[in-house]
């Protein structure tokens, strides 16, 4: 375990469809090959899509009796009010705090109180989007005509009030990257452009940008077994991935992101094991 108490991860956009449980899960899994303890909590509690995801992931275990690495995992209570959804996001994560390495906490794809008191507590904020420019207005307004960005959008917004008042409670200072999932692979103007203006965004707002995953078929067929890209080692999936070039790809994708997040302990771990 780490020193210093768990590092609390949080995955958030308000716009759906980004990628935020793929990439939760992928990053779930990652540290429990690199030997770090891990608690995940689902804050959606509409959607539950982590939730089934670990759901699945249970179910494979129990049925084909593997030994993949699970997490600890809660989900907030339905049919609760937003005070009681708070305080019990509060007691999941005193107690989380003493026991684990890292908690990796899944927002929904919009802004409420619970999402907003999650990101308050992060001390690293990732935001996967698509690589297009219905993603980028959450983040900034741009102006059609010169790219330049007009103002900062929604999300940022809140991103940015959680990071003033972590300054002003006197904690550490919030990191936030921006992951860019299906990126087009072709050079094309639109590409581009949507860099020029991510590379503005990323000054304007304090973020860093990260490369994610590519539009893949393999995450989303992983999801019904609850499984992950590092799973498919296991003597007893290597049967059902049918492992190919797209998949070698997706690990780096992964081991790529790992490393952009310059989380010390993790860049440690990476180059000492072997996934």
């Amino acid at each position: 375990m780490m020193d210093q108490g768990a590092k609390i991860i949080v995955v958030g956009n308000e716009k759906g469809g980004a990628g935020k449980t793929t990439t939760a899960m992928n990053l779930i899994t990652s540290l429990l090959y690199l030997n770090f303890k891990v608690t995940s909590i689902d804050t959606d509690v509409r959607q539950l899509s982590l939730s089934r995801y670990v759901d699945n992931r249970v179910s494979t275990i129990n049925k084909l009796g593997l030994s993949i690495p699970m997490q600890t995992h809660h989900k907030i209570s339905q049919n609760i009010n937003q005070q009681e959804e708070r305080a019990e996001l509060e007691r999941i994560l005193e107690i989380a705090r003493r026991e684990n390495d890292f908690i990796v906490i899944d927002t929904p794809g919009t802004n409420n109180p619970i999402s907003e008191f999650a990101h308050s507590q992060a001390d690293l904020v990732i935001t996967p989007i698509n690589d297009s420019f219905v993603d980028i207005d959450l983040l900034a307004h741009v102006n059609p005509d010169n790219l330049k960005i007009i103002k900062p959008g929604i999300y940022s917004q809140m991103v940015w009030e959680q990071k003033m008042n972590r300054v002003q409670n006197n904690k550490k200072p919030m990191d936030w990257v921006v992951v860019r999932n299906r990126v087009n692979p072709v050079d094309t103007i639109n590409r581009r452009n949507i860099e020029k203006v991510i590379a503005e965004l990323s000054k304007r707002v304090g973020c860093r940008l990260a490369a994610g995953f590519g539009e893949r078929v393999i995450f989303k067929e992983l999801f019904l077994q609850g499984i992950t890209l590092l799973d498919l080692k296991d003597k007893q999936l290597k049967p059902m991935s049918n492992l190919s070039l797209s998949h070698v790809i997706a690990r780096q994708e992964l081991i790529n992101l790992l490393e952009a997040l310059n989380i010390p302990a993790v860049t440690a771990q990476i180059k000492m094991k072997m996934f």
